[in-house]
């Protein structure tokens, strides 16, 4: 029987959640003629070669390659081509279209947590999945400032947060691998001791459960969330986009 192939494309990526879900997912709905693959690629030059491959139906994509990945593609979605970041890939009769369900995830998960005192953001890192929480901020009509090690002349680096920084951002975002398995006890270099009960840590990756950032946060009462929920989210997301 053939398959109907769907997969991950990404780089160091036998952690992925996404085949896990989907696996579990295509068993529990009886789907025995679908597959979900990871495709661990050395460089982006690599996915004209993967996509030649017979029986491919759909993709998600993470990183380093959600902007890379771009150039390769046909179509964007109107939302993939705001963000300027592509996380799934729908094979088409007219080729490659590419969506962002990363927005989507993003924005299902926080709205639950937001409060009227949560009004402005910091978004750590600047890499593609920063590009879709900050889609999302602009849609909610929340301010943002990016920070990053490397910052322009529009972000903050990291040495310039402190105490009135922390005052007038509430929310804070780590789009940055750090912390992610199996360097659990590092985490994004921000003046912790000025974090109050009114701010919520958002926390972009899920193994561990509960990174040092938030657990960071949790000694001083802030509200936290690890990005698990929103992952599920863009999954279906994804899942929907690939059947519409």
């Amino acid at each position: 029987m053939e398959k109907n192939r769907f997969g991950l494309v990404g780089k160091n990526i036998s952690y992925s959640f996404s085949r896990g879900y989907f696996s579990k997912k295509f068993k529990k709905m009886g789907l025995s003629d679908h597959s979900y693959e990871n495709f661990d690629l050395a460089q982006i030059e690599d996915f004209n070669a993967l996509i030649s491959e017979s029986n491919l139906k759909g993709l998600n994509v993470t990183i380093p390659y959600k902007e890379a990945v771009i150039p390769f593609l046909d179509d964007l979605h109107d939302n993939a081509s705001t963000i300027g970041a592509v996380n799934t890939i729908k094979f088409t009769e007219k080729g490659l279209k590419g969506f962002n369900t990363d927005a989507y995830g993003f924005q299902k998960s926080l709205e639950p947590l937001l409060r009227p005192y949560h009004k402005k953001a910091l978004i750590l890192g600047t890499g593609g999945a920063s590009k879709a929480i900050a889609f999302v901020f602009d849609s909610l009509g929340i301010d943002f400032c990016y920070v990053s090690r490397n910052p322009d002349r529009h972000q903050l680096s990291y040495s310039e947060l402190n105490d009135e920084t922390m005052d007038s951002y509430q929310i804070i975002v780590n789009c940055s691998p750090v912390g992610t398995f199996p360097n659990i006890h590092d985490k994004p270099d921000i003046p912790y001791p000025h974090l109050t009960e009114q701010h919520l840590l958002f926390d972009l990756i899920y193994n561990p459960e509960k990174t040092a950032f938030l657990k960071a946060g949790t000694t001083k009462g802030a509200s936290v969330q690890n990005g698990l929920s929103m992952l599920e989210f863009q999954a279906e997301k994804a899942w929907e986009i690939w059947h519409s």
